[in-house]
């Protein structure tokens, strides 16, 4: 591996940002870290634990981030929330790849708009799917055995007390006071279900069905425009997962139905139903990896190209799920 800069990642000491500088060490040893936070002495913690690692504090509240004058990087990774985009304008001035996580799907418009106004200066992965975008990189793996997809269901079940931290959990409930309305594809048309008309319940593994709703999230057009299925919705629901109803450790569980036709013209179905023992933050972390090694072309592909991208129109499914088994996710047998 060519040498790079350093990844710079905003949020770096937090659970999010702290997990994926982790696994970008075990993959890629001698890659250049920045962690950078708001507390320097934390930052610098998780960046003396994981070695060829630096620390840096932020402010992005400025253009240039408040960082130090004479610092180069190879990425800008936002594992928090750009609320102000300072950080992907910082990325688009240096010419940077950029990817964030923590906005919702009417925050992107935003995001969009900038990286449309400056098409050419930076790759910009928008990643703020369930996960970084792993469901619908499994959705996408299950759906390779399809001719046609008529339907994709898809379903998470968070544990309560699997929230994600302080910055998760104050991303939740800004998307939450936005709308509780959530967005399906029906028949081929995306519409807004309101109120009591997208609350659903949401089966565990075990078979308890906790109260939850259909969501508005970027899952749900990523999956409909790349399998061209006429019908798609995401249903989240957050309590009690089968794990700690065992006594165990707080867990995720997600679930994929597709429904469709085989090579041959015959229906098909199939469902992959899928749980991590540690909850979400490992997944979140891996999505947010993978992106990363995908935008800087560490794998022996090509850096991607400016412009704005998904990740399903990065990632290779097939690799996502491979990683996802090597990190502990395991199948459901119901």
């Amino acid at each position: 591996m060519e040498q790079l800069k350093s990844v710079l990642i905003l949020g770096g000491s937090g659970q999010a940002g702290a997990d994926t500088a982790a696994l970008l060490r075990r993959w890629y040893p001698e890659l250049p870290l920045t962690i950078a936070g708001r507390d320097l002495a934390r930052a610098r913690r998780v960046a003396d634990e994981l070695g060829a690692a630096d620390a840096v504090t932020i402010d992005l509240r400025r253009g240039d981030l408040g960082l130090p004058g004479g610092r180069s990087h190879s990425a800008v990774v936002a594992a928090l929330r750009d609320s102000r985009l300072n950080g992907l304008r910082y990325a688009q001035d240096h010419g940077l790849p950029y990817l964030s996580i923590s906005s919702g799907l009417m925050d992107l418009a935003p995001e969009v708009i900038a990286g449309a106004q400056r098409a050419t200066a930076a790759p910009i992965l928008l990643a703020s799917h369930c996960l970084a975008g792993l469901i619908v990189l499994a959705a996408l793996d299950a759906a390779r055995e399809f001719d046609r997809v008529d339907t994709v269901r898809m379903a998470a079940v968070l544990d309560e007390q699997d929230a994600g931290g302080p910055a998760a959990i104050e991303d939740m409930e800004r998307l939450m006071a936005i709308s509780t309305a959530g967005l399906i594809r029906r028949d081929g048309v995306f519409i807004w279900v309101p109120g009591a008309a997208a609350e659903v319940g949401v089966a565990c593994a075990d078979g308890v069905v906790l109260p939850g709703q259909r969501v508005a999230i970027p899952d749900v057009p990523s999956v409909a425009l790349a399998t061209g299925a006429p019908d798609v919705h995401f249903d989240l629901a957050a309590g009690e997962t089968a794990s700690r109803r065992r006594g165990e450790p707080a867990s995720i569980e997600f679930r994929i139905d597709i429904e469709g036709t085989g090579a041959s013209g015959t229906p098909l179905r199939t469902s992959r139903h899928l749980v991590h023992p540690d909850g979400q933050r490992p997944l979140t972390a891996l999505g947010i990896a993978l992106g990363v090694e995908r935008l800087l072309g560490l794998r022996g592909e090509p850096p991607a190209a400016p412009g704005i991208h998904t990740p399903e129109a990065l990632i290779d499914p097939a690799l996502a799920t491979k990683r996802m088994t090597e990190i502990g996710t395991i199948p459901i047998t119901t």
